[in-house]
């Protein structure tokens, strides 16, 4: 599985750094995901392999512009480039009047299906969203205006038969296993009717992504938190400066966010979001100081990411930045 960050800065772009856009896809798939589109979202697609194309769904995650500038230019390069396939776009139920709108003003036609799903209407339901290679569940957060998280559960591993039952069951080998490991309905000798799916074992376990928009209570994540792969969040600020600034921003802190996912045993976290005041290095604030806060207070292995920094993850789970 692969993470590709668009963009890990806050409120507006740095000269290094541009606002939040993140893409998620299964290693080596053409089919991929875009989560959060800030103004300049596309043009850092041209420097990754992904095609507008081969986009399958938007998630994003509140309404803040840093967030979703992006999407009206997107969806029209899109279009452009010759896309026909329909497109899904999960997110505020606001954005679709704002894109409709911004449709109708500036005489853009897609030539291609939209399909909205308001994010509201996902929050707190056990069922999920069916994306090429995942299951999309909604995670209600907390900021200025409504906010959520998207945990992305994978699908459609491979799978091998589970012989340990088919023997426990009186299946002998023969044919029919050959049907069943291709997941069919068979009729045994017995007039037994069985499911080739109830006899199969993905070859690994599925693996989880939690990414979440900008939320000043990493506390309403932490129970779902505990059982995925990779946490992927904000820190806007360092602790000190949240203090100075006070609860207006509705941030998470790189401290807050820290403990948090040491107390719920994330894994792997991967920080995100940064102010446009932390520099990338120099004198004053930096990212280091992020970094180091951060470190101080979570001892999972802890990724600061770049703007077009691509992270792997492995089947066993394992995290590495390429």
């Amino acid at each position: 599985m692969e993470l590709i960050f668009l963009g890990t800065s806050s409120g507006s772009p740095t000269k290094s750094r541009n606002v939040s856009g993140l893409a998620l896809r299964k290693s080596g798939a053409r089919p991929w995901i875009l989560v959060d589109c800030g103004e300049g979202t596309q043009h850092r697609l041209l420097h990754t392999p992904l095609s507008l194309s081969r986009l399958q769904t938007i998630c994003i995650t509140h309404v803040h512009g840093d967030h979703c500038y992006g999407l009206p230019g997107l969806l029209a390069s899109a279009a452009m480039a010759g896309r026909r396939a329909p497109l899904t776009i999960i997110g505020p139920a606001a954005l679709q009047g704002w894109l409709e709108a911004t449709q109708e003003a500036t005489h853009l036609t897609l030539g291609y299906p939209l399909h909205f799903i308001d994010v509201a209407a996902l929050a707190g339901r056990q069922d999920w969203v069916v994306a090429e290679g995942f299951n999309i569940t909604v995670l209600p957060l907390s900021h200025r205006v409504p906010s959520f998280g998207y945990e992305f559960v994978e699908t459609g591993q491979p799978c091998k038969l589970d012989v340990d039952r088919l023997k426990a069951d009186n299946i002998e080998p023969g044919p029919l296993w050959g049907r069943l490991q291709r997941g069919e309905r068979v009729t045994l000798a017995d007039g037994r009717v069985i499911d080739g799916r109830d006899y199969l074992l993905a070859l690994w376990a599925p693996r989880k992504v939690i990414i979440c928009g900008d939320n000043d209570n990493p506390a309403l994540i932490a129970e779902r938190a505990g059982s995925v792969d990779v946490l992927v969040h904000e820190a806007t600020f360092t602790q000190a400066i949240a203090n100075k600034l006070g609860t207006g921003p509705q941030h998470s802190s790189a401290m807050s966010i820290a403990q948090c996912a040491a107390e719920a045993s994330v894994p792997n976290l991967i920080l995100t979001h940064f102010s446009p005041r932390y520099k990338d290095g120099g004198a004053g604030l930096t990212i280091k100081d992020i970094e180091q806060e951060a470190g101080h207070y979570y001892g999972g292995i802890l990724f600061l990411a770049r703007d077009l920094d691509v992270f792997h993850l492995d089947r066993s789970g394992g995290l590495s930045r390429r």
